[in-house]
């Protein structure tokens, strides 16, 4: 069975009530229980953590290396600034895969910068809360390609 850390950066403590119009009325807790019943559907164990601390994501990533067989990343707005994020990414050796909520390539110019992209398998935004479970079934299959 394949591990993947769920990691979630600053402010999706929030979801739910955070700019609903933007990130839907979804909260992190429904995410997390989403993502562990699909886990269990598809065979993958599921670990899940968030912060709104860069330092903390960095050694969550570190943490993962040789424990998880992959990574799933919606860095909020570290995407856009974190070359840390970026090397510790690279460091970990391990698969990952960028995740946003909204479709970043519709919004602000800055957003359309990604330090995550330049590391990671693939990325997946703009599918809200399902774009978690994509995310792990794109995951799944980098894994046993």
């Amino acid at each position: 069975m394949h591990g993947i850390l769920i990691l979630n950066g600053p402010n999706l403590n929030l979801l739910g009530t955070r700019q609903p119009e933007v990130y839907g009325r979804t909260t992190l807790s429904d995410i997390e229980a989403m993502c562990r019943a699909h886990g269990e559907r598809i065979g993958v164990d599921v670990s899940f953590m968030q912060s709104n601390h860069e330092g903390a994501l960095i050694d969550a990533i570190h943490e993962a290396r040789g424990e998880r067989d992959g990574l799933i990343l919606n860095a909020g707005a570290y995407t856009h600034t974190s070359v840390a994020l970026m090397d510790a990414i690279s460091s970990a050796e391990i698969p990952a895969i960028e995740l946003h909520l909204s479709n970043v390539h519709a919004r602000e110019s800055f957003r359309h910068t990604s330090y995550i992209a330049k590391v990671a398998v693939g990325v997946i935004c703009g599918f809200g809360a399902r774009g978690y479970t994509l995310a792990m079934d794109a995951m799944k299959s980098h894994l046993e390609s």
